[in-house]
């Protein structure tokens, strides 16, 4: 028995609104996948803040119809899809679908959309090389802890070279005037 049409809206609904969370989508062939590997699959994306989704291509269509953030993602709508929605590690929900991917070895990427921008499959692997949002902070901590140790050596390094400059001025100036001596003596 199909679903109703109450389902059918129900299921929009709740696309939307996994849409509205979400900031990266790709789209997969599950074709040959079986239950047991689907929940796998979903299992793993969990804890990286994604969400696989498998709903008809023609209620995903209804869901981004009128939302230019996701109406790209139609272009990858064909035979059986299945919607991994990213709402925060894209490395890691990306790279967590890639090794399921390697595992059984029955499912394809056909590609995603990010900010309105429709994403090919080399494009979505790239997004694994960037570093995660925990990286950019300890590389940003690191960046501003050092920052006043730079400007203290600075700062000390002044009157170092201030007090090396003002003990040279007595020396010189007795050379100078030795010189001076010396000439008129000559």
């Amino acid at each position: 028995m199909g679903r109703t049409l109450a389902n059918k809206k129900e299921l929009v609904a709740e696309i939307q609104a996994l849409l509205d969370d979400a900031q990266l989508a790709f789209v997969i062939d599950y074709k040959g996948l079986t239950v047991a590997e689907i929940s796998d699959l979903r299992n793993r994306l969990r804890p990286k803040g994604a969400e696989c989704k498998i709903a008809k291509n023609t209620l995903m269509r209804i869901a981004v119809d009128g939302n230019d953030n996701w109406q790209p993602i139609t272009e990858f709508l064909k035979d059986s899809s299945a919607f991994v929605l990213v709402k925060e590690d894209f490395g890691g929900a990306i790279k967590e679908y890639q090794a399921f991917q390697k595992d059984t070895k029955k499912t394809t990427l056909r590609g995603g959309v990010m900010e309105g921008q429709a994403l090919t499959e080399d494009q979505i692997k790239a997004i694994t090389d960037l570093p995660t949002k925990e990286q950019l902070m300890a590389r940003l901590a690191v960046a501003i802890k050092a920052m006043p140790t730079r400007v203290a050596v600075g700062v000390n390094a002044v009157p170092t070279k201030l007090a090396v400059g003002v003990k040279e001025v007595p020396a010189s100036l007795a050379r100078a005037l030795k010189a001076v001596s010396e000439k008129d003596a000559a």
